[in-house]
């Protein structure tokens, strides 16, 4: 067995195949846990896992963006504030936004990325701060173009605006 997965990982071409499927594989499987409403302890330790093998796979892909570092960030900040934990939801919701503003990609990546800050503040009861970041979120919702990734971000902000107190 050994052997075999040595001759697999030796080949270019097939190391490839190996980090797109395991990239991909983990990102769904983990977005299948955050959508998960009665998660387990050992959910939430199996959500953490798996973004952070989504993106580690991503960083290895010979076609991997900074597009798809964004969402792989994004996801990671996700799952953290999931697990509750601020330091690392902020952290990887700041890197989300470095990497989509450094390589100007698309708004609806940058908003999200805002969106990200935004969830990482609200779990740290800083509703300033979060209010700020939905600010940003809302100014780059105003410049996306596609219907569905404008739903989409406007869904998660309005949620989010629900969560802060008056």
């Amino acid at each position: 067995m050994r052997d075999k997965v040595k001759e697999i990982l030796s080949n270019t071409e097939s190391k490839q195949i190996v980090h797109e499927a395991f990239s991909v594989g983990c990102f769904n499987k983990c977005w299948g846990l955050i959508e998960k409403s009665d998660r387990s302890p050992e959910d939430v330790e199996d959500m953490l896992l798996l973004a952070q093998a989504s993106l580690w796979h991503w960083k290895q892909r010979s076609d991997c963006t900074p597009m798809n570092l964004s969402v792989a960030y994004w996801q990671l900040s996700r799952v953290y504030v999931l697990a509750g934990n601020y330091d690392q939801a902020r952290l990887f919701g700041d890197k989300c936004l470095k990497v989509s503003k450094d390589n100007r990609i698309p708004p609806f990546y940058v908003g999200y990325a805002y969106e990200a800050q935004a969830r990482a503040e609200v779990l740290n009861k800083d509703f300033k701060a979060a209010g700020s970041c939905l600010e940003k979120a809302e100014k780059k919702l105003a410049d996306v173009t596609d219907k569905d990734e404008k739903e989409f971000l406007e869904t998660d902000i309005t949620e989010l605006r629900n969560a802060i107190p008056d």
